[in-house]
């Protein structure tokens, strides 16, 4: 496969105003896939554009729409929408193709451009390298005619549609009636639906992260930055603390102590309970490398299987499309329940979360620890370019490790597909030696990057 030269292992992404995160990449974006999916049949063709709370989502949007218009695609325009919700209504309003505007948990001063098909599914590799292809292609060619231009229109009830889709994947029988829940929404894509949706169900509602000014997105807040969610859990007496990224894709949650609780453990408290009501497809769930040993562990002695891919909730959803499975995620926090939706969906796998909790009727704290972690340290090294994980003394530190390690641990070193980040993750039995190996890994690269 050619290498990518914008797309990354979620769309496109970087710092605002500056390559490629610009209008003009944007421009090019409407353009070429625009004149990629209108060639699939015979009627007007129509893409439908979300974004997150983002400053910068002003200047993307507006550039989107008329690299699409001017190839003769109609644009339906939602406002701020979950990632999981545009990828809803791009199926459900029979769109060729659906756009979210985010950089989900990074920092305001990024965005990022995120495509899904007609069927709601993330686009492929092959397909991106399509769209690609046609953004290199001078700004005149295939341009409509004056009639042939696209229309826009901006759909008002696009929240509320969505509301009512979550609000459909909780179980008829039970209500939040009763639960006082923290919702913490990183004043983000979610910052009104999410609070809707679990008052509408019954909930007592503490709202966080719900006054977005285009530049506090994850700021202090959400699901990077917990800390937030747990203090209102002690100081409200909550029975549960939930936060969500930027674009809603994926969430952390904390019981009724404030105790933190990562996407590991709600992954085996959702197959636990799935895997007891006869519900789990597939033999078990899929993850990806960075999931921990605990819970491959955990889901062995239940017969379950624990199939791992590379990073990025595509390639989880990849795998599950092809081996029937219906729940798989990350450690990060994205869960993809596919009997509901086609992407990670924080908000759905909470209501799920909550369902455990109420058909148990425990609190969250005995329930949620459903294994003993793996060891596992993981660092992240910022770099500035260029191929770290080329360097000679990297490598040698790697393989050092690898061997040290041998059976009884697992490493993983890899270069983020969204920021400019060296990750290493070991884990083992060893808690010292695990610290060691990423320490002495850490240390290469640095050296290497200078």
């Amino acid at each position: 496969m050619s290498k990518r030269a914008y797309f990354g292992t979620d769309g496109i992404r970087g710092q605002a105003n500056r390559h490629p995160m610009t209008a003009e990449v944007a421009l090019r974006v409407g353009l070429a896939a625009g004149k990629m999916f209108r060639s699939r049949h015979d009627r007007r063709h129509l893409v439908v554009i979300g974004k997150d709370t983002r400053l910068s989502g002003y200047m993307i949007e507006p550039a989107l729409v008329a690299g699409f218009t001017s190839v003769g695609m109609d644009v339906r325009l939602f406002g701020p929408l979950p990632t999981p919700a545009v990828a809803m209504m791009t199926r459900s309003m029979r769109a060729d193709l659906g756009v979210m505007i985010s950089a989900s948990h990074n920092s305001f001063a990024d965005n990022g451009i995120k495509l899904f098909g007609p069927d709601g599914y993330k686009l492929s590799d092959e397909q991106e390298l399509g769209i690609e292809a046609f953004m290199d292609e001078s700004l005149q060619e295939g341009l409509a005619s004056p009639p042939g231009l696209g229309r826009v229109l901006r759909i008002d009830d696009a929240q509320a549609r969505y509301v009512e889709i979550v609000k459909a994947t909780f179980p008829r029988t039970m209500s939040l009636a009763g639960l006082r829940i923290v919702i913490d929404c990183a004043h983000g894509a979610a910052y009104r639906v999410a609070p809707t949706a679990l008052y509408e169900l019954g909930a007592e509602v503490i709202e966080l992260g719900i006054t977005p000014n285009g530049m506090n997105i994850n700021e202090e807040s959400g699901s990077t930055h917990p800390e937030a969610m747990s203090r209102a859990v002690k100081d409200y007496r909550a029975d549960i603390g939930i936060a969500l990224d930027g674009d809603a894709d994926r969430l952390v949650i904390c019981d009724e102590k404030g105790v933190v609780v990562d996407g590991d453990q709600i992954m085996a408290l959702i197959a636990g309970a799935w895997a007891k009501d006869g519900r789990i497809k597939g033999g078990g769930i899929v993850a990806t490398v960075m999931s921990n040993l605990g819970l491959e562990h955990f889901l062995k002695h239940r017969g379950l299987t624990l199939e791992r891919t590379a990073v990025g909730d595509r390639y989880v959803m990849q795998r599950m499309r092809e081996g029937g499975y219906n729940l798989g995620g990350e450690q990060s926090g994205h869960m993809i329940l596919s009997d509901f939706s086609t992407t990670g969906d924080g908000l759905i796998a909470a209501l799920q979360v909550l369902s455990v909790l109420i058909a148990a009727d425990k609190p969250l704290s005995t329930l949620a620890y459903q294994f003993e972690p793996a060891p596992q340290r993981l660092e992240n090294v910022r770099h500035s370019g260029g191929k770290p994980l080329d360097n000679a003394k990297v490598k040698d530190a790697i393989a050092t490790a690898e061997a040290k390690l041998g059976t009884s641990g697992r490493l993983v070193v890899r270069a983020s597909g969204t920021e400019p980040l060296i990750r290493i993750m070991a884990e083992g039995d060893d808690e010292k030696l695990v610290d060691k190996l990423v320490k002495e890994i850490a240390g290469a690269v640095k050296s290497a990057v200078g």
